[in-house]
């Protein structure tokens, strides 16, 4: 089954919109996507990976980790969620953070909400729309291969799914 891979980007309202379908239950999918050790499988393009990732999936709380690059290049994240109902929506706020896992707020936003729903043949749509700060946050994203990223976090979370 193909997957319906959408990527919109809309550079004049600060948005990428992007949609992905899954060959899996939305139970399976919404635990991917909410157990830390299950995203660290998939979140982030190889060969990187994730490592100190710390996890508080309440509404307040905040994921931060090290994304490491295959010659020990490091990008420190850190999103706040803001909203979750449980098998439905996340969303969040992202920034980068430093070494000890202090957001830089003076930095680049991004606002993400991400939708979960059941479509037929037992298999789960998401959608998500991820707002930037400012026209130059989103142009970087954009220019920095955040689509061809997104196609390969997802393509291996279609991999872990079969296999879990």
């Amino acid at each position: 089954m193909t997957n319906n891979f959408v990527f919109e980007p809309d550079l004049a309202s600060k948005k990428i919109y992007l949609s992905r379908e899954f060959n899996a239950p939305i139970e399976k999918v919404w635990k991917a996507f909410t157990d830390p050790e299950l995203l660290a499988k998939w979140v982030v393009p190889k060969p990187w990976t994730i490592e100190k990732q710390t996890w508080d999936f309440t509404v307040g709380g905040v994921s931060k980790y090290a994304m490491v690059g295959p010659e020990g290049q490091i990008h420190w994240m850190y999103d706040e969620f803001t909203a979750i109902e449980n098998g439905k929506v996340i969303a969040s706020i992202g920034v980068f953070c430093d070494g000890e896992g202090n957001p830089n707020l003076d930095g680049p936003k991004s606002y993400t909400e991400t939708k979960f729903s059941s479509i037929e043949g037992n298999r789960t749509r998401i959608e998500t729309t991820h707002v930037f700060d400012s026209e130059d946050t989103i142009k970087w994203f954009v220019e920095a291969g955040f689509k061809e990223g997104t196609a390969m976090t997802f393509d291996q979370l279609d991999r872990l799914l079969a296999s879990e």
